[in-house]
């Protein structure tokens, strides 16, 4: 009998070759913590901004507002480990660093850019809504059940 990849002491599940599968939804599944790096709120934020250019550090924690330096370093360096972002450090006097997309981080970069764009531009609907419920509750409206 096999064990499911989401159970505690499961081995990585494999296809008929031996290959590995990666699985998202198993709890040790290296894909789930990729998937942490970059669904972060910072994550998200940073790979947007690095796929309209390279930044420099100090830059793109301009462009991200209200990243700390400490959570963007963090942030760039889980990035890099993943491949998603390349470092590169600038021969030049004062030498800097400066941040890009690797091919893989552009693929990405690409989706979460068309669903900031669908965010963005339902904010009306997104706002009408939080209106409507806040309404309902301050109404005595239960909004899990429906009941009054």
């Amino acid at each position: 009998m096999s064990q499911r990849p989401d159970q505690p002491g499961a081995a990585e599940p494999a296809d008929l070759d031996g290959q590995f599968i990666a699985d998202v939804f198993a709890r040790n599944c290296d894909s789930r913590r990729t998937l942490e790096h970059i669904a972060s709120k910072w994550g998200i934020l940073a790979l947007a901004a690095l796929r309209a250019e390279a930044y420099r550090f100090n830059a793109l924690r301009r462009r991200v507002d209200g990243v700390s330096e400490k959570m963007l370093s963090q942030t760039l360096q889980a990035l890099e480990r993943d491949g998603l972002v390349h470092r590169e450090v600038q021969t030049s006097i004062p030498p800097h660093v400066e941040y890009s997309l690797t091919p893989l981080g552009v693929r990405v970069a690409d989706r979460l850019v068309a669903l900031l764009d669908l965010v963005e531009g339902e904010v009306g609907t997104v706002l009408a809504a939080r209106a409507a419920y806040d309404e309902r509750a301050a109404a005595g409206d239960d909004l899990r059940t429906g009941r009054r």
